[in-house]
């Protein structure tokens, strides 16, 4: 093996773990990143296989730490610190990121066959004879999951059918809810916060702070319960939701649980059984369209469809989540500014 690349281990290191713990919560998420280049795994020599990665840190610790015991090299492209699946989608593991990389670490040099093996979520940026004719690699797809790399390899690059097949189970999805959770607050809490204050501009005469403690506390909690709706609950019970589009589960999740919360809540705060529907229709239309446009964002953390569809998906919803927000809002102040 060449002694100038880098060989790196399999096991992670305490910074590692709170590395990866921080950006499942959206922190330092684009500085997360490793050197784009070849890495060797163990003694690799020029018979070693070559897997392909995203310079996403993640991504690569998870790649490298199922790699325990085998002799390979990691070719990491550069992606700009976004993982497989999603830079797929954005062009960045692409074709071209390939054949540059391929060239720039030399990478004929450094082995005898002309094989490249990429994870299987990464095909759809790939061109794969477009490689071959460019660079002469030819590009071997491996399974979905990287545990089972090490068994794909023992079977001569031969994955088993339900090494194709990309399961979301709960864990996984609840692993990604962080990364949902703090974006969806980042524009939730101030919406929140300003709903407090309207709430105690335009509630009944019965004083400023009294109505933000009460229809202003009740505004507020809407946007809570639509970021949990949205970001949080969706995702959890994502396969048993009905609906494909993303969007349109956010909405049933928020009709069947956060709007009975919101009734309940705004009873409670406002101390009226007598009006509060009133006040709970407007906010229950502003909680859906909120709700639904957070849990539309999970399509980027999911494979339940293509870019194509999540494109179209937002061309549909968007418009809608405008509209019902303005709806809900207007009527949500105008409810309570009568009230006086």
């Amino acid at each position: 093996m060449n002694d100038e690349i880098p060989v790196v281990g399999t096991q992670w290191t305490a910074a590692d773990h709170r590395g990866a713990l921080a950006v499942r919560w959206g922190i330092g998420r684009y500085s997360y990143i490793v050197e784009p280049g070849l890495y060797a795994i163990g003694s690799p020599d020029v018979n070693a296989p070559v897997l392909v990665t995203a310079n996403y840190k993640l991504s690569f610790d998870v790649l490298r730490r199922e790699l325990a015991g085998q002799d390979v090299f990691v070719l990491v492209l550069e992606t700009l610190g976004i993982n497989v699946w999603c830079a797929a989608g954005k062009g960045t593991f692409g074709t071209d990121e390939l054949c540059r990389q391929i060239e720039r670490v030399g990478l004929s040099r450094h082995v005898t066959h002309r094989r490249v093996i990429l994870p299987q979520l990464g095909a759809p940026g790939v061109a794969a004879h477009e490689v071959r004719q460019r660079t002469r690699f030819r590009v071997v797809y491996g399974p979905v999951e990287a545990r089972d790399i090490p068994r794909f390899l023992e079977a001569g690059r031969k994955a088993t059918p339900a090494m194709r097949h990309k399961r979301f189970p709960l864990p996984e999805r609840a692993a990604l809810v962080p990364m949902e959770l703090v974006p969806a607050l980042k524009y939730g809490a101030p919406i929140a916060a300003g709903l407090a204050l309207l709430g105690g501009l335009l509630g009944p005469a019965s004083g400023f702070w009294t109505n933000v403690l009460s229809h202003g506390a009740v505004a507020a909690l809407a946007v809570m319960l639509a970021v949990l709706c949205g970001a949080v609950l969706t995702p959890l019970l994502l396969p048993w939701v009905p609906g494909r589009a993303f969007a349109t589960k956010g909405a049933l999740v928020t009709l069947v649980i956060g709007a009975p919360l919101l009734w309940a809540a705004s009873v409670w705060l406002t101390q009226s059984a007598g009006r509060p529907w009133v006040d709970v229709a407007g906010l229950a239309t502003l909680c859906l369209a909120l709700a639904s446009f957070a849990a539309m964002n999970f399509t980027g953390s999911s494979t339940y469809t293509s870019l194509s569809g999540v494109e179209r998906e937002m061309r549909v919803a968007v418009p809608v989540q405008l509209a019902l927000g303005v709806i809900g809002l207007a009527g949500w102040a105008l409810s309570i500014s009568l009230v006086r």
